[in-house]
């Protein structure tokens, strides 16, 4: 430990910021997750990179638009079946102060950090991991975040800088071609200590590219790529026709697929240490991505392959990612959306799970569509998402949040009936529509801040532990 990070003056700081914290969460309102960590780095600004160094094990950071807390908490799971319990931003805090707060708590010498796309390379500057897992970046928040290819440009230059220091691994998904790039040098040459990741089943493909197809064009020369196959978005098998850039050979690869609606799937997957199975509790292709990530991870950071298995399959939800609660004896999934991508799979996944064990009568659903500035001041993004496939598999849907009235105009034009649709903004009151007409199992759909407010109701209730614990 470091003189500087030791200082006396620091520590009443680092005894202030948790003070602040305590008080916060016995208060019942939140907070706990981003308020320390605000405090610690408005009075030390160098604050993590003091407490990174403590990290005498090393850290690993993940970024990604869709999946970093899934992929996170798998990747925990299996550290934890090898015996390692990480300092982790499990609540998903995923900015500054977020990975500020979980250093507050540390009490283990291995760190292991979700950390927001924006974020990225000012938190890798200052925690210097070993390991950064990279997935996916889809079109997100662009009132925030801007245009994808600002993005990758600032992920590129973090990895060059990275590279030439030397010390840091890659993992990389080898079938997003904005990230997949990032694993090769300015003459196309694979870069050292990459590991790449991918899903080589054809038969999970779409028929066809979605709407919510973001990366378009070579990043390289601009040319359109030619698609073999695509998975979510543009997730897929690429080609760049004009200058060799294509979707290079995974490390890691999902070579068969058993997609079993909300049950999870089973996942046939090729290693350099010979081939696994695994049985994962989680549902969907993009939960196989977030699987792949966090097995690439694991093996890269010395896990064994029966130990890193075992964890992806005891891996629990996030909170909101999947997650079940009973409310009013009646079963509410929570699957949160935030943009096209991501909602397209959720929506795969419930009408997988209406053709494999629904009534007839259609799902009953919950769609809470908030615009605060943690979701995203435009909602345009809801006519990109592919809810048509939901018209004739929809018994009900309860339509709620700041947008409600909007949501409900989207679902009308994607082929869902009027009568089937009922517009309640008030989350609470919303909710307990949606569940008194639910037979048995509701799926609630919530933006971020909607997500926030679902889970921060339910658990007042008793229903469910706060989000922050």
């Amino acid at each position: 430990m470091s003189k500087k990070s030791a200082s006396p003056g620091f520590r009443a700081k680092l005894a202030l910021a948790r003070a602040a914290g305590n008080m916060s969460r016995r208060s019942g309102r939140g907070g706990g997750t981003t308020l320390p960590g605000r405090m610690l780095l408005r009075m030390a600004p160098d604050a993590i990179e003091r407490l990174g160094a403590r990290l005498t094990a090393g850290a690993t950071v993940i970024s990604a638009t869709n999946g970093k807390t899934t992929t996170a908490g798998m990747l925990a799971s299996a550290l934890r079946e090898a015996g390692r319990t990480p300092v982790h931003n499990r609540a998903g805090s995923n900015m500054s102060w977020g990975v500020a707060t979980a250093l507050l708590e540390q009490k283990d010498a291995e760190g292991l950090f979700e950390v927001d796309e924006a974020w990225l390379p000012r938190i890798v500057t200052a925690l210097d991991p070993g390991l950064i897992v990279l997935s996916n970046l889809f079109r997100d928040q662009l009132d925030r975040y801007g245009e994808l290819e600002h993005l990758a440009d600032e992920w590129a230059e973090m990895v060059a800088e990275r590279q030439a220091a030397g010390g840091t691994a890659l993992v990389l998904n080898a079938d997003d071609p904005l990230v997949a790039d990032l694993g090769r040098d300015q003459d196309l040459a694979r870069r050292p200590d990459v590991t790449f990741f991918g899903i080589e089943d054809a038969t999970q493909a779409l028929p066809s590219l979605q709407h919510a197809h973001d990366a378009k064009h070579c990043r390289r020369c601009g040319a359109p790529y030619a698609y073999e196959r695509a998975f979510v978005g543009h997730l897929g098998h690429y080609s760049c026709p004009n200058c060799d850039a294509d979707r290079p050979i995974p490390d890691i690869a999902a070579t068969r697929i058993e997609l079993d609606g909300m049950r999870g799937s089973r996942v046939e997957v090729s290693t350099p240490d010979g081939p696994l199975e695994l049985q994962l509790p989680l549902p969907g292709l993009y939960n196989v991505y977030n699987a792949l990530a966090a097995l690439a991870a694991a093996l890269q950071l010395g896990i064994s392959p029966a130990q890193a298995a075992a964890g992806l399959e005891r891996t629990e939800a996030a909170f909101g990612r999947v997650e079940t609660l009973e409310v009013e004896g009646k079963q509410v999934s929570i699957l949160l959306i935030k943009n096209p991508a991501g909602a397209n799979e959720v929506i795969r996944t419930l009408r997988l799970e209406d053709e494999q064990y629904g009534d007839g009568e259609g799902v009953h659903l919950w769609i809470a569509l908030n615009d605060r500035i943690a979701d995203g001041r435009d909602v345009s993004w809801v006519w990109d998402a592919d809810f048509e496939l939901l018209a004739g598999s929809v018994a009900r849907v309860t339509c709620a949040g700041t947008r409600a009235p909007e949501m409900a105009v989207r679902l009308k034009y994607a082929g869902i009936e009027p009568e089937r649709i009922a517009v309640h903004e008030g989350i609470e009151t919303s909710l307990d529509d949606a569940v008194a007409h639910a037979p048995e199992r509701l799926f609630a759909l919530p933006t971020y801040t909607a997500l926030i407010e679902l889970r921060t109701l339910l658990s007042g209730r008793g229903l469910a532990k706060a989000y922050w614990e």
